[in-house]
């Protein structure tokens, strides 16, 4: 999906009283006083603000999203409830805007299957994350490939199926990244979205504290 139409469309959304989320990362994260946390897929920063006030003064919450519109809301609600512990930063999840090892904890709700490249996310989730750190994310699977007719199509892609991966490859690409143990904590019955199948669940999983040699990992 282009990043112009996301941003167009979720710009859109913004003031709207819709809920756009599909998931609860945040009921199992459990963010602890003085961490830093990153909240890909922010919108209106909901969550961000939930963990700031966990994470306290001492700590420091990033919302991640692409939309303009979104992200004007986010630093407005961020104004309005005094909360100076948070950045909301505009970047392609793809190629996240933030440093190497920065976050103690990761969370997503339903936006990774936006993505074009997934792959390329998990991969930036690894190298954001200290050694140590951990993800908690909400999103769904599709039981069966998703036809490329809709695999391409943005609207089909912004009805959150038809980026959707099957459920082996979608842990292929987090053993490619890294994660060489996952959790799954939740995880639906499936069900009929657009054209397709699918099933949301929610999974958690740790970066490796790293082996103890000089490598750097």
């Amino acid at each position: 999906m282009e990043i112009k139409e996301i941003n167009s469309r979720y710009s859109e959304l913004a003031e709207s009283e819709c809920c756009l989320s599909c998931g609860g990362a945040i009921n199992y994260a459990e963010p602890k006083i003085g961490e830093v946390c990153v909240d890909l897929g922010s919108g209106r920063g909901t969550d961000v603000l939930r963990m700031a006030e966990s994470v306290g003064k001492i700590g420091f919450i990033y919302g991640i999203d692409i939309s303009d519109g979104m992200l004007e809301k986010a630093r407005r609600n961020a104004e309005k409830f005094g909360a100076t512990n948070v950045s909301f930063v505009r970047s392609e999840l793809e190629k996240l805007e933030l440093p190497d090892k920065i976050a103690d904890l990761v969370i997503s709700n339903c936006t990774l299957n936006h993505a074009s490249d997934k792959q390329a996310v998990w991969n930036e989730i690894f190298r954001i994350l200290k050694k140590g750190g951990r993800f908690v994310i909400s999103d769904i699977y599709a039981t069966a490939p998703i036809a490329d007719e809709y695999c391409n199509d943005p609207v089909a892609v912004a009805e959150c199926w038809a980026g959707s991966v099957t459920r082996a490859e979608y842990m292929q690409q987090l053993e490619k990244a890294g994660f060489a143990s996952v959790e799954i904590l939740e995880e639906s019955a499936p069900y009929a979205k657009g054209n397709a199948e699918v099933c949301s669940f929610t999974i958690a999983g740790k970066k490796a504290a790293g082996c103890g040699c000089s490598c750097g990992c």
